[in-house]
């Protein structure tokens, strides 16, 4: 059975829709699809990619989630205001145009931006929020955003798991701590980890399938296959097939091969 698997969309639904075409021509309306995370944020439509999502799982198509560091600061926003995530080194918002959460409010219809920080710490919060031309505070731009954003949207956000496994396979956001057991894996590591993590060579037991850290192009490393590649920055987003312990990425031409160390 050749199963499929989507790297970081990131706000990106024209991407979204190229990648599903993408697999519908090599394996058809009914193939499993692993979706890894980092649904929203940064790209312009993010409720299009969450539209598209809910939608094909309401249709019934065989499709998985797991939960996305960008996702989960979506849904800390909506549910307690938060802006921060204490794995951010940089101490950045969600409102950053680096993180971009305000692209994310803005496809719902909630069309601003910050005005400014303070800085805490090192921590960053917003300063002043403008929606519309009218300057609105934190409390107020998440009454908003909890009114414009649809219940079934939140309860997606909520509802979605950290990782899936099958018997030769891991499917994660970020990744692993090595030498810890799947299940007692800590929350924070599946979603953001990358130190001890990317650098490892160490068996997992299965291969495992994670984006998170993005590159240029999918990359196999024998123990591990990152598939963001870059569709947050401009890049395509390149979904891969999996079949038979081989990985290949997909493109209009079909698939290519996608070798360890290559």
């Amino acid at each position: 059975m050749t199963l499929y698997a989507v790297g970081d969309i990131h706000g990106f639904s024209a991407q979204l829709d190229r990648a599903l075409g993408l697999i519908d021509a090599d394996g058809g309306p009914d193939a499993q699809i692993y979706f890894l995370g980092d649904y929203t944020d940064r790209g312009p439509d993010s409720r299009g990619v969450l539209d598209r999502l809910i939608a094909g799982r309401d249709a019934g198509r065989p499709w998985k989630f797991c939960k996305g560091n960008h996702d989960r600061m979506f849904q800390r926003f909506l549910e307690a205001e938060a802006e921060n995530d204490d794995r951010i080194g940089s101490g950045k918002s969600w409102f950053h145009r680096a993180l971009g959460g305000s692209r994310t409010l803005g496809s719902y219809g909630l069309d601003g931006e910050a005005q400014g920080f303070l800085m805490n710490g090192g921590v960053e919060t917003l300063a002043s929020y403008e929606v519309d031309g009218r300057s609105v505070s934190k409390a107020e731009l998440a009454r908003a955003a909890r009114d414009a954003i649809p219940e079934a949207h939140r309860t997606f956000l909520e509802d979605l798991p950290l990782f899936h496994e099958t018997d030769d396979l891991i499917f994660v956001h970020a990744g692993l701590r090595p030498g810890i057991p799947l299940h007692e894996q800590d929350e924070d590591d599946l979603l953001w980890i990358r130190k001890g993590w990317l650098e490892s060579s160490a068996d997992h037991g299965r291969l495992v399938i994670h984006g998170h850290t993005a590159l240029d192009f999918p990359a196999h490393h024998g123990n591990r296959v990152n598939i963001d590649g870059g569709a947050g920055f401009g890049n395509p987003l390149v979904p891969v097939a999996i079949e038979g312990g081989s990985i290949f990425t997909l493109d209009e031409d079909g698939r290519t091969p996608l070798e360890p160390g290559r």
